[in-house]
């Protein structure tokens, strides 16, 4: 089986890890006060809070690919990121809620991976691309590193990575609190000898290998980037040339930290008790005042008959729908909300066979998403 993986020269902080990783640029993307107290926590000390464009600033003077890209620059050039060699991070993440998820920061070869459906890859989106892609892809065309926040899910029940890669004397790099209550974060360091053994065992899981948990755009531009300069290139160069990977951070779908959380609609800005009556006269549910609880399937089929009325009277009424999170929805009381059911893990990559691509089925939360704190580079410049 082809090897997905390469070991990428990572960089890090040298110091001040609390302030230089912040949370997923896609966190929260409806609070300006969430991601103004990250700004005040982090002042003027070095941050990747510089070098990513978060979701909520969009369309604003702050959501400036030119400035993140120049930011990148500066913090190499004042030395406040280190290169610390080939390899692989192994993380240990002790949620807020006291669970511990581990992982694996990897560079993912983009020729292993696709967004379009019907492509038979071994690491598969399991959606689309939204329209942030645009900005996320000039990014990636202008700077010399990425701080990314992709989560990539392998399956592994027995845990048997994980616990081959804890049984290694493996150096600690860091070992910190993350701010905006993320929990603890402690990674060690797998060097590029070792790192080809990790990427053996992660390959020979299954078919499709991996699917994407988190930071689809991200990857997705990652890819885009990767087919125009291809064509550039010819040799060595296509095989080597460091944006034909993307750093992802890969984690056990069957790790007891990681969820597969439904995304519920929201239906807003229409006549929500005919939308009511529409929804309810083509899928047979029970109402709660505007909580509608569908009687379909979890997963993938479920969330496509629901979609499919609910943008069949769009398309007739007008409206927008919103894709949501449990721990979201119980914050925001506009609207209709149809709520899914959980999907179940064994249900994800049996989905995933033939090509399919999903709609916004399920998340794995706030909780679990990445904080931005390794890079790597993806330009010789």
């Amino acid at each position: 089986m082809k090897n997905c993986f390469r070991a990428p020269r990572i960089f890090l902080p040298r110091s001040g890890f609390e302030k230089w990783a912040v949370p997923a640029p896609d966190s929260h993307p409806r609070s300006r006060d969430f991601w103004e107290r990250v700004a005040r926590e982090v002042g003027s000390a070095p941050s990747s809070l510089f070098c990513i464009l978060p979701d909520v600033y969009r369309g604003e003077p702050e959501d400036d690919p030119d400035a993140a890209a120049t930011s990148i620059v500066n913090a190499l050039t004042e030395e406040k990121l280190e290169r610390i060699g080939r390899g692989f991070m192994l993380t240990e993440r002790k949620l807020r809620s006291g669970r511990v998820r581990c992982g694996i920061v990897l560079a993912l070869d983009l020729e292993t991976f696709s967004f379009e459906r019907g492509e038979l890859t071994p690491a598969r989106a399991t959606e689309g691309p939204s329209p942030r892609v645009k900005e996320l892809l000039d990014l990636r065309r202008k700077a010399l590193l990425e701080f990314p926040h992709t989560l990539l899910l392998y399956s592994d029940k027995k845990d048997e990575v994980i616990r081959e890669l804890n049984a290694m004397d493996l150096e600690i790099m860091y070992d910190f609190p993350l701010m905006a209550d993320g929990g603890n974060l402690r990674g060690s360091f797998v060097p590029e000898e070792y790192a080809y053994d990790v990427a053996s065992w992660l390959t020979t899981r299954g078919t499709p290998r991996y699917a994407v948990a988190d930071g689809h755009d991200e990857l997705i531009a990652a890819k885009m980037y990767w087919e125009e300069i291809k064509p550039t290139l010819k040799g060595v160069e296509l095989k080597n040339h460091p944006a034909r990977y993307a750093l992802a951070e890969c984690i056990n779908l069957f790790d007891p930290a990681v969820e597969l959380l439904p995304l519920h609609r929201v239906i807003s800005d229409t006549d929500e008790a005919a939308f009511i009556d529409y929804f309810m006269k083509n899928i047979k549910c029970k109402r709660e005042g505007n909580v509608l609880y569908p009687n379909l399937p979890a997963g993938m089929e479920g969330a496509e008959k629901a979609d499919a009325v609910i943008s069949a009277y769009l398309r007739a009424n007008g409206g927008r729908v919103r894709y949501v999170e449990p721990a979201e929805l119980s914050q925001n009381r506009e609207g209709v909300a149809v709520l899914l059911k959980n999907m179940e893990k064994g249900d994800l990559f049996y989905d995933l066979k033939g090509g399919n691509l999903m709609h916004r089925v399920f998340t794995v939360g706030e909780e679990n998403k990445r904080y931005c704190l390794e890079g790597r580079e993806i330009s010789y410049d």
